[in-house]
């Protein structure tokens, strides 16, 4: 079941209300499909990358790191770059 939308005023550039509308226009969709679709769009990258950023510091914090050198060293043997 569709959550319900709640009315909340915010605040856009006008040019980029502009490209909205000519993305909504494209799209045969309405200004509020395109706008709520970007912003679930960034916060799911945006939730993602935080998830791996955290991955990382705590990968890093117990130690489970490879050095820069063996990591590079690698992608060069994988393409057969000298290096």
């Amino acid at each position: 079941m569709p959550q319900r939308a709640t009315s909340e005023p915010i605040t856009v550039r006008t040019a980029k209300v502009s490209e909205i509308d000519a993305l909504a226009n494209a799209m045969d969709r309405s200004r509020n499909y395109i706008v709520n679709q970007a912003i679930e769009q960034y916060l799911e990258a945006n939730t993602w990358q935080m998830e791996r950023i955290k991955s990382g510091v705590a990968a890093t914090r117990e130690g489970k790191v490879i050095p820069a050198d063996e990591v590079f060293a690698g992608i060069a043997a994988k393409h057969g770059w000298e290096r």
